[in-house]
């Protein structure tokens, strides 16, 4: 135990390291008003056109190490491919194919070589946005989730393609108990043993895929550091995912009680069968605005915790702020876990709500 807690201390004095100068080059503002918690919290949440290593150095003297990801822009009636590090470091122009593009908090703009900005009376930028399809952070993590759930599933099951299965070793003995209590206690007692195996497949992989991307969003450095299961688009699509097979598999008695509401009387009907069709929607919108929301506070909340140190400029505060911070950190680990679980098991209800057929 106290080398586990020395090597968080350790771990969360690099973070201070870098998530106080991590953001993508544009300091100067901050600079000259001083250290901005919003700012910090809100570039850390949000997408990212590059992947931030380390910085050292201030002010002038301030170095970063970044991965610059691909820029892919249409614009034109022209294709643009190209790396976010040809974004001049103090201008923020780049120029493709004779167009140029200023970089601005996150977005790509149209302009000239100038850097021309046009803005509206409260400040907006009104330069035209050229089609994005950029690979930002959150893509490249979601290949390196799927690259290690492909690994770790393929492990596993080359431990049982022999004609006898092995004693489980390795990461068998750590995954087998994870993947039967899924199977067993989630799957089967929400869907039933033998509809279960239809769905087991998706279930088991939306939910080992939820739980290494929220730990990959806690490692604070590089590969980690995204927030992917705290976008709304991923949360959206895996709630979608769910509210298709769930809807697409409906059994006749589903659809039934849910348009038809057998067996009530008419002026009840006229109440509960729109409740029951704004129902079938909000099921999904649940589960994706709950891992959306759990997952961004924690983020928030550790990085709240380590600002306290910069809003509040005193070393007294160190040690509470880190402390805290600690025990936040140790918490999100069992909230990447928990809401995993939460998903699969709620998707598990809504797919077994739907697929039973019942007697009259």
């Amino acid at each position: 135990m106290r080398k586990f807690l020395y090597s968080l201390v350790i771990l969360f004095a690099f973070i201070l390291n870098i998530q106080a100068s991590d953001s993508e080059g544009h300091k100067s503002e901050q600079a000259d008003e001083g250290f901005d918690p919003t700012e910090l919290i809100m570039h850390h949440i949000s997408d990212a056109h590059s992947w931030h290593v380390v910085s050292w150095g201030e002010g002038e003297n301030e170095k970063h190490i970044e991965i610059p990801l691909p820029i892919i822009l249409f614009s034109s009636g022209k294709l643009h491919f190209f790396l976010y590090s040809r974004f001049d470091h103090h201008t923020h122009i780049a120029e493709s194919q004779g167009s140029y593009f200023l970089y601005h908090h996150g977005k790509i703009y149209n302009t000239d070589k100038n850097g021309t900005v046009d803005k509206d009376e409260h400040g907006h930028i009104l330069n035209a946005l050229p089609i994005d399809f950029s690979l930002k952070r959150n893509v490249w993590s979601m290949w390196i989730s799927i690259a290690v759930l492909i690994w770790v599933f393929i492990s596993v099951a080359k431990k049982y393609s022999g004609s006898e299965p092995s004693k489980p070793s390795g990461i068998q003995s750590l995954l087998e108990p994870v993947i039967l209590f899924v199977k067993e206690d989630i799957i089967d007692m929400q869907i039933g043993k033998e509809k279960g195996k239809k769905y087991a497949p998706y279930l088991l992989t939306v939910f080992f895929f939820i739980w290494i991307n929220n730990l990959i969003g806690l490692v604070p450095f590089f590969p980690g550091g995204s927030n992917f299961t705290g976008n709304i688009s991923v949360t959206m699509v895996l709630a979608l995912i769910t509210f298709f097979i769930t809807n697409i598999n409906g059994s006749r008695s589903y659809w039934r009680h849910t348009l038809v509401a057998p067996g009530v009387p008419f002026f009840v009907k006229v109440l509960l069968i729109p409740v029951e069709i704004v129902g079938l929607f909000t099921k999904p919108f649940a589960l994706m605005i709950r891992l959306l929301a759990n997952i961004t506070a924690g983020h928030i909340i550790i990085l709240s915790l380590i600002s306290l140190i910069f809003i509040l400029k005193s070393i007294y505060i160190s040690p509470v702020s880190v402390l805290l911070t600690i025990v936040m950190f140790t918490l999100e680990l069992l909230v990447a876990a928990l809401q995993a679980y939460i998903f699969t098991l709620l998707s598990s209800l809504f797919i077994g709500m739907a697929v039973v057929e019942e007697e009259h």
